[in-house]
């Protein structure tokens, strides 16, 4: 089965250092690895509404929230590429996962079984000494990777705040060159641990 590597960029702004990290990891896959790039930035998506109790949900057929479905249920990993906000992921990508929520309810799409055993993995730069800042963000991943029966392949991180300053972290650079290579367990909730 081919690969299909989805990488949904949640910065703020163009060619960021956590885009630039994936970038870097990404030129590490196979050639025969499909990569697909979407920016939530250049394709927003409205802001999520909770309908679970209210109405049923509509699969989307066009636009962005289309765009966005289609691609996630075409990929083999999911790639979550947000830089550190807050301690944890950006808003653009924040609404993308809450859309998720959303499509598990769509009726006849199935998201729940079509996402298990499939990839997430995330990278993300923070501008932060200390790497245990970002724990939100791969609890977040982690956890949601869990809650779907997906493998989770850890968060690539990396250091810098000014535009390129994540090209000197000469360590993230090389944990980049094997971090798509490693193989991804089942994801677990923290509390299942042991």
């Amino acid at each position: 089965m081919t690969r299909r590597f989805l990488f949904v960029l949640g910065s703020a702004r163009p060619d960021g250092n956590t885009e630039l990290l994936a970038r870097r990891a990404a030129e590490q896959l196979p050639p025969d690895v499909e990569q697909r790039w979407i920016d939530l930035t250049a394709h927003p998506l409205p802001d999520f509404e909770d309908l679970r109790h209210d109405t049923d949900h509509v699969r989307p057929t066009e636009g962005d929230p289309a765009l966005l479905l289609d691609a996630t249920l075409a990929a083999t990993d999911v790639v979550i590429a947000s830089p550190l906000y807050w301690y944890s992921v950006s808003a653009q990508t924040k609404r993308y996962l809450d859309h998720w929520s959303g499509w598990l309810r769509t009726p006849g799409l199935d998201f729940h079984a079509a996402m298990a055993g499939r990839t997430l993995w995330g990278v993300t730069a923070l501008a932060h000494p200390e790497p245990e800042v970002a724990d939100p963000l791969a609890g977040l991943l982690n956890n949601s990777a869990a809650y779907l029966g997906m493998r989770f392949g850890g968060v690539l991180l990396g250091n810098g705040s000014k535009p390129g300053d994540v090209l000197k972290d000469t360590e993230a650079l090389g944990r980049a060159k094997t971090f798509f290579a490693r193989e991804a367990p089942l994801a677990r909730f923290p509390y299942e641990a042991g």
